[in-house]
């Protein structure tokens, strides 16, 4: 079994890697690379020119593995992602003919841009990890993640994704903009390119990261750390401008992603302020709140981090003071 300090080892490798080309994002895309340690997609969601796109990409190239991307667009259809059945002439029969989705790790570009049906076309592979096309379930491969970039809904030509899209993400990024001095950098790394195109080497492939994945699920976790995850996830459902809460998912998130963390860490345990640091990523794109809030300017994330503040944290060893 892989050591946590040997997941730790392997995983500031494949950060190392990424940092090469991607300027500014360590956090997000660290917490990105715990959330596919953990089993778990990611939906990287900002204004457009923040290079979600090449943190995706690049992330996906140092995981080394099979990798499709699928450009969203508002006439795509449901199988453009999933496939669909056509008719082979030299057989006289209907063949599958699987689609983008049977990929180790799915780069789904500006999901937001493409139609709610064909966004629901991935809920069954997010979920169970399969496809069913005309009656028939076809198994994807494994691993299988999808990474996702979103522009906001307020942005011409996008469409809000479903509640049931959302809670199939495991975690919800933003990049934001970077300081002057990493703007600096980005720029200084294109000229001494002299091209577009960035590359980034596989540091493991799938086999590796699949035992990787087994160690984390070792990782031990305090009854005390899983009653904290419930206890923030059921706050968010009596919290005020939430109409509706995070689901038990939210919470099996908290415990999953705390886990890969820990494990990144060196640890073979999760600490209190491992669950606080993903609260929001976790659990904001999982509430709806209220037409007086959202009319206020309340926001999510503000709503995550006021329960975080209320939860009393366990007396478990390496919680905040």
């Amino acid at each position: 079994m892989t050591s946590p300090a040997e997941i730790a080892d392997t995983g500031a490798r494949i950060l190392a890697a990424v940092r090469t080309v991607v300027v500014g994002m360590d956090d997000p895309v660290e917490i990105a690379l715990a959330t596919i340690l953990a089993g778990g997609h990611v939906l990287f969601e900002d204004v457009p020119g923040l290079g979600k796109t090449l943190a995706a990409r690049s992330l996906a190239s140092a995981l080394g593995l099979s990798f499709r991307r699928l450009q969203c667009t508002p006439d795509m259809l449901p199988g453009d992602v999933t496939g669909s059945y056509v008719y082979a002439p030299d057989s006289g029969d209907f063949v599958f003919r699987p689609g983008p989705i049977f990929t180790g790790l799915l780069l789904a570009d500006e999901v937001n841009r493409t139609t709610p049906k064909t966004q629901s076309a991935m809920l069954e592979a997010m979920a169970e990890r399969q496809v069913t096309v005309e009656g028939n379930s076809f198994a994807l491969p494994a691993p299988f993640h999808v990474i996702a970039t979103s522009n906001p809904i307020e942005y011409e030509g996008t469409y809000a994704l479903p509640e049931a899209q959302l809670d199939r993400f495991m975690v919800r990024l933003s990049v934001g903009y970077p300081d002057a001095e990493n703007e600096a950098r980005i720029l200084e790394n294109r000229v001494s390119r002299r091209e577009e195109a960035t590359h980034v080497a596989p540091v493991i492939d799938a086999d590796q990261l699949v035992a990787l994945q087994n160690a984390v699920e070792a990782i031990h976790v305090d009854q005390d750390i899983t009653r904290y995850c419930v206890e923030i996830t059921r706050a968010t459902r009596n919290a005020p401008n939430v109409e509706v809460g995070a689901s038990p998912r939210g919470s099996l998130g908290l415990l999953l992603l705390g886990r890969a963390l820990a494990a990144l860490d060196g640890r073979d345990y999760v600490r209190p302020d491992d669950i606080k640091r993903i609260a929001v990523p976790v659990l904001a794109h999982r509430l709806t709140l209220t037409p007086q809030a959202w009319a206020q300017g309340a926001s999510a994330s503000d709503v995550v981090r006021s329960v975080v503040g209320q939860v009393a944290v366990p007396p478990t060893v390496g919680a905040l003071g």
